[in-house]
């Protein structure tokens, strides 16, 4: 019998309505997180897909002084570059009311992720865990955070029960190495999102879920069928 998936669904016919409505339900995550603990911890993916949601978070309510906001995964470049996650958060999430947030980079000034990992590591030590919230994209292939087909530490990175919190990541369609951090880590949130945009994408989420052909090797499948955090997914054609 396959897995019952602790997953649920919400579409909308405009990505605009699903920005807000997204934005929204973040920024209640994050309000609980501060009444709850006087903080809260929020992780969010790079990539074109969240560029409309950050513009509209960055404009919540929040008390965003008292928020720290970081990634889940980061390309192995400096901010300079327009490939840099890191870049494209601080130019749109970061701004308006959000501009006081704290932002944890996942990027160490080394020429590899290796070679940042230990800095990197005690960096992301101190960060509160549980996130408050965390919010995933997928790819094209079936990839998501850094967990990319191929990847030459998928295995160790998808182990959901590692005490690890971030690791490197290098795998054919990557493009630059990579840092991530671990599904482990990840499931240690309050609110778990996945947020993606198009009819392909939803029919590539829809095989992932019911372990369909080559879907049912997808390191997305690995955040579908875990039990510990309910998956809330947005999307939109």
């Amino acid at each position: 019998m396959p897995p019952i998936l602790n997953v649920t669904t919400h579409s909308f016919t405009d990505c605009h309505a699903l920005a807000d409505a997204l934005a929204e339900r973040l920024a209640d995550r994050l309000r609980e997180g501060i009444a709850e603990r006087g903080h809260a911890l929020l992780a969010v993916s790079g990539g074109s897909t969240p560029k409309h949601l950050f513009e509209r978070l960055s404009r919540q309510a929040v008390d965003w002084a008292k928020v720290q906001v970081t990634l889940v995964d980061e390309r192995w470049v400096p901010e300079t570059s327009e490939r840099s996650n890191a870049a494209m958060v601080k130019a749109l999430l970061l701004q308006h009311a959000a501009s006081v947030a704290q932002f944890v980079p996942l990027y160490a000034d080394a020429p590899t992720p290796e070679a940042g990992l230990v800095a990197l590591r005690a960096r992301v030590a101190s960060l509160p865990l549980p996130f408050d919230a965390v919010v995933l994209g997928m790819g094209n292939d079936g990839h998501t955070a850094s967990f990319f087909p191929g990847g030459d530490r998928l295995p160790e990175a998808l182990d959901a029960h590692s005490d690890v919190r971030v690791l490197p990541m290098r795998a054919p369609g990557a493009g630059e190495p990579r840092i991530t951090f671990t599904l482990s880590a990840l499931l240690q949130t309050r609110a778990l999102y996945l947020h993606i945009e198009g009819e392909a994408k939803r029919q590539l989420l829809a095989d992932a879920r019911l372990g369909l052909g080559e879907a049912a090797h997808f390191p997305v499948r690995s955040v579908l069928t875990q039990e510990r955090v309910p998956v809330a997914v947005y999307w939109c054609p």
